[in-house]
């Protein structure tokens, strides 16, 4: 069977206001092309057409250039599954000094498994818990106490407004630090009081998680201004609990417009109340979270 192709990446677009030195994207893919190997026979689409790694690379080396990027997190994307050659090309490639990865594994991952991820760079492993996926809730529970032991972390997706009701007490518990990406996904129709979305704020209120500032696209339309409540509420929850991702090359959309990372980070600077909390979710959380 055809499988539907990614689109390739936008080109790198330059914001209005250049990101402050050490800044961290928290958040990106890198992909290889159908050629090259290391796909997931369950992908549900391809990598663009005639984009190997290296062209992948060469754009995402573009895109730091243009935002003042240095630092960078690298999402084990679905579409690889759980063949992780390209994140760990990427890692070195970019150098271990200022890149991080995140991987994928399966509920069975063995101790080797693990630390495998601590010697190659990565600093988590990532549940999909709206499209699911190798990895479950009850598998990561389990294997959190390995991966306390090898300072490993969690990072989700999920949607507020369907899941945090049921999960806060259980991510509260947990002994790792967990990261939730997108935003944790909320209905920015239904504002900001739902009780999902007031759980996700508790939570970041006590520090039991960390919010990717991400993927406002896949929420609503440029220039991104339905999301700024949200982003705004968010913020004032635990400033220093925020980080920052520009999702790129931007894949599986069902049906979102993408959008170029300069305008993903002015839609960011618009909601920052000052330069220090910008300072935060740029520059000094990720160090923290990923031990720059």
């Amino acid at each position: 069977m055809t499988l539907p192709t990614s689109a390739p990446p936008l080109p790198a677009a330059r914001p209005a206001r250049r990101a402050p030195p050490g800044t961290c994207d928290t958040h990106i893919h890198l992909l290889g092309s159908v050629s090259e190997g290391h796909l997931n026979p369950d992908r549900i689409e391809d990598p663009a057409d005639d984009w190997d790694f290296d062209r992948y690379l060469q754009a995402y080396r573009d895109q730091m250039d243009a935002l003042g990027v240095e630092r960078t997190v690298i999402v084990q994307s679905i579409l690889h599954g759980t063949d992780m050659t390209l994140v760990r090309r990427g890692i070195e490639a970019l150098g271990r000094e200022r890149t991080r990865g995140i991987g994928l594994v399966t509920d069975e991952a063995t101790d080797r498994d693990l630390d495998a991820l601590g010697e190659d760079g990565f600093e988590g492993v990532r549940l999909n818990y709206v499209h699911g996926g190798v990895l479950s809730w009850d598998g990561v529970e389990a294997m959190a106490p390995r991966l306390a032991d090898r300072g490993l972390h969690v990072q989700m997706l999920l949607q507020a407004d369907r899941h945090l009701q049921e999960l806060a007490p259980r991510i509260a518990a947990m002994p790792v630090p967990v990261v939730l990406d997108h935003m944790a996904w909320p209905d920015l129709s239904a504002g900001i009081d739902t009780p999902g979305f007031r759980a996700l704020l508790d939570l970041l209120d006590h520090g039991h998680i960390w919010v990717k500032l991400s993927a406002p696209y896949r929420l609503c339309t440029a220039p991104f201004d339905a999301a700024d409540a949200h982003v705004a509420a968010l913020l004032a929850a635990n400033p220093l609990r925020c980080l920052w991702g520009s999702d790129w090359p931007q894949i599986m959309l069902g049906g979102a417009e993408r959008a170029d990372a300069g305008a993903l980070l002015d839609a960011l600077d618009r909601v920052c109340p000052d330069d220090d909390t910008r300072d935060a979710v740029l520059v000094r959380n990720p160090a923290r979270l990923y031990g720059f």
